[in-house]
């Protein structure tokens, strides 16, 4: 008899900003954590303002001891480098992220017992998974 062993796929949930702009910190920490409980890894179109991240770090921790095979989050955040680019590029940026919000930054959120390790250069994000 041959034993068929169960795959477990990984799953990546893409998020446009607008789905959760509208959205309080409570109700933006809540959608993001419980998708990062069913084992997704979360990719965010646009940044979690700091009080978000904050709420979002300090949830998960009160969550570790309470929820069984429960290790944590990892996040990460890519955005553009401005540091060699003009004046004029430079306040473009910072007037259209005053319009719109930080609509060119990148968060990646997932689950510490899938994603080992996140290493971050200015161009890209590496996702090491277990």
């Amino acid at each position: 008899m041959i034993k068929k062993k169960k795959l477990k796929g990984l799953s990546l949930h893409v998020i446009p900003f607008a789905e959760v702009e509208t959205l309080g910190i409570s109700e933006r920490v809540k959608k993001l954590l419980n998708l990062v409980l069913g084992n997704k890894i979360v990719i965010l179109h646009g940044r979690l303002r700091a009080e978000e991240e904050a709420r979002l770090i300090e949830d998960t921790m009160a969550m570790v001891d309470h929820i069984k095979n429960f290790k944590g989050i990892e996040l990460a955040v890519i955005e553009p480098d401005l540091r060699d680019r003009g004046v004029f590029v430079k306040m473009k940026y910072g007037l259209s992220k005053k319009l719109v919000g930080d609509n060119s930054a990148l968060t990646v959120i997932g689950p510490a017992a899938v994603i080992k390790d996140i290493k971050k250069d200015p161009k890209k994000l590496e996702l090491w998974l277990s």
